[in-house]
């Protein structure tokens, strides 16, 4: 109490000397003036300047970009309660999914969220692949190798491991590809703009040199613009079509969404894929650049919108998989891709907030929370795995039990069975390009007829409502 009274007293002068500046001098020399050119340039623009002003270099931001264009929060589920009923029973709703249910071995889960491709050392440390792995084998849903090759303790750890054959070449040939649930073809990243160039650093870890099959610490590492050797859009539909025919789990394919998405999946149709992953640019990363995260890509919610209407209208939704990524947080965020036609989603930030749980703590505020879980992060050697693990089951777990909860208020069984019915939005220009109901225009009066044996009933919407 005394040193708080003592230290009240010493900045009781410098802040009145501070406040009578600010009241007092002209723009060009009060200390407020930095206010007003935060607010013009914001916060983040003048310390990512003066970061590029220190380093002189590309900038790399983990964890993705700050802007968030997908306007989720506009769109609402439909929930029913007499003119048709609730579902029954929770023990009536189901989460199974299938990812290329025509493939030899199609991927079964038992929940539609899945864990996003994140690589060890290009982005985490192997101690949190294993608890992302460890947490989603629990879950009954699957991890991804990402950018990355298989590891003994990933394979170990996970139920279903979806590798990523990408443009690094570190997860290649019959040895890595055979042990994998799923193939996931990498050809573009949301929080990358798409696909570039990107070196990377190689610390002296022998573990690491191993796994992506490099004899030395100097041996070059990059992931590539393009799949190396490949050199036109025939050599792709070639390459996915030759991984279709030498495996027998689901091959998937890539992309970023961009406003060329419909020339690209006019591309994927030629090919034998079983399912299509969208990266919206919202998604997250361990590191890029601001500008890729920032300016580059279609939101999320306009990619996903695109894609289904884009199958739909070549008649070749029921062909692919859809898996939809980039910013995807909630439960409800979730139920809403499902319901504008996603087969599941993938998640990768807000998984390892959720992994990391308190142990942030343990960082926390002497660094970010990314210290505990990035390859080079500082203090990667204090994460918990098991606790880990059992916080990212957990989270997937409260996760897959309120969208049990929401498909039972909207009268339906499944997940599966979610789409554009079950979705209203309160934003006229919104329901334009959705196809979603806009909410600010009454129903018609519909006609219910119930059937006298099952109960069942049927409408026919006619004129607008009135009362009798």
């Amino acid at each position: 109490m005394l040193l708080s009274l003592l230290a009240m007293k010493m900045l009781d002068p410098v802040m009145d000397e501070a406040m009578v500046k600010m009241m007092t001098e002209a723009y060009e020399d009060n200390p407020f003036l930095l206010v007003t050119a935060l607010e013009k340039l914001t916060p983040r623009a003048a310390i990512e300047a003066a970061m590029r002003a220190e380093s002189g270099t590309v900038l790399s931001r983990p964890l993705g970009s700050p802007v968030v264009r997908s306007p989720w929060q506009d769109i609402l589920l439909n929930p029913r309660q007499l003119f048709s009923l609730p579902t029954a029973s929770l023990k009536e709703v189901s989460t199974r999914t299938v990812i290329g249910p025509t493939a030899k071995k199609p991927l079964l889960l038992d929940i539609p969220i899945m864990i996003t491709g994140m690589s060890y050392g290009g982005s985490l440390s192997l101690a949190m692949k294993e608890a992302l792995a460890q947490g989603a084998a629990l879950a009954g849903t699957s991890t991804n190798t990402g950018e990355s090759a298989v590891t003994q303790e990933e394979r170990k750890a996970a139920r279903f491991l979806i590798g990523q054959y990408h443009r690094g070449g570190f997860l290649s040939g019959q040895e890595q590809l055979s042990q994998l649930d799923a193939i996931e073809i990498q050809l573009g990243q949301g929080a990358w703009g798409g696909a570039v160039e990107e070196p990377i650093t190689i610390p002296k870890d022998e573990h690491l040199q191993k796994t992506w099959q490099l004899e030395h610490e100097k041996s070059p590492a990059t992931i590539y613009s393009r799949m190396p050797g490949k050199s036109s859009t025939k050599d792709y539909i070639t390459m996915i079509d030759s991984m279709k025919s030498q495996y027998d789990v689901p091959i998937g394919v890539k992309i970023a969404g961009t406003d060329y998405l419909e020339y690209e999946l006019a591309v994927i149709a030629q090919t034998q894929a079983d399912y299509i992953v969208i990266d919206g640019a919202e998604g997250g990363t361990s590191a890029a650049p601001p500008t890729l995260q920032d300016d580059l890509g279609l939101p999320t919610l306009h990619s996903l919108v695109r894609t289904v209407q884009w199958l739909k209208e070549n008649k070749l939704r029921d062909r692919f998989s859809l898996i939809i990524a980039g910013g995807l947080t909630t439960p409800g965020h979730f139920l809403k891709a499902l319901a504008l036609g996603a087969d599941a989603v993938y998640i990768g930030t807000i998984a390892l907030m959720a992994a990391m749980h308190t142990q942030a703590l343990k960082v926390v505020p002497q660094a970010p929370p990314s210290q505990l879980a990035l390859y080079t992060g500082k203090m990667n050697d204090k994460l918990d795995i098991d606790q880990a693990a059992r916080h990212l089951f957990q989270f997937l777990t409260s996760c897959t039990q309120e969208m049990k909860l929401a498909v039972q208020a909207l009268g339906k069984h499944s997940c599966k069975e979610l789409c554009l019915e079950d979705l209203v939005t309160v934003d006229r220009e919104l329901a334009e390009w959705t196809g979603i109901r806009y909410a600010g225009q009454s129903r018609k009066k519909q006609t219910v007829e119930l059937d006298e044996y099952t109960g069942s009933h049927t409408a026919t919407e006619t004129v607008a409502p009135t009362l009798h």
